[in-house]
């Protein structure tokens, strides 16, 4: 069982940085892969992207070259560092545990999920 909480969520203006943090629960962190997704409301769950067991990354091409994912397993913590937002970035974000190698862009490949933390962009 892994416990994930998010935090770092905000409101920002178009253009800003933000880093959101994921802490997991647990003794095992370093045997998942983790992933982030966002949730507009009347909009379906979206991969934003994954970090593997061995550090390798993915992203979704909306957010590639400005969202970073990265991971601590001493700390149990996968962080996504978003750069450059626009207001089509707003949304509640999500981190993901998954046991699958390498790591899906499917939320139904993910076993544990947090409770989200919502980021509001302006114009």
């Amino acid at each position: 069982q892994v416990q994930l909480v998010e935090t770092g969520g905000g409101l920002v203006q178009a253009g800003d940085s933000l880093r959101l943090s994921c802490a997991a629960s647990g003794r095992t962190f370093s045997s998942y892969a983790m992933g982030w997704f966002r949730q507009a409301p009347g909009k379906e769950r979206e991969f934003v992207g994954a970090i593997s067991r061995s550090y390798n990354t993915y992203y979704a091409d909306s957010v590639k070259g400005r969202f970073t994912i990265s991971r601590d397993n001493a700390k149990n913590t996968v962080y996504l560092q978003m750069n450059g937002l626009k207001p089509e970035d707003a949304a509640a974000y999500y981190c993901a545990a998954s046991y699958s190698y390498p790591p899906s862009n499917k939320p139904t490949t993910y076993q544990y999920w947090g409770q989200g933390t919502q980021v509001t962009v302006s114009s």
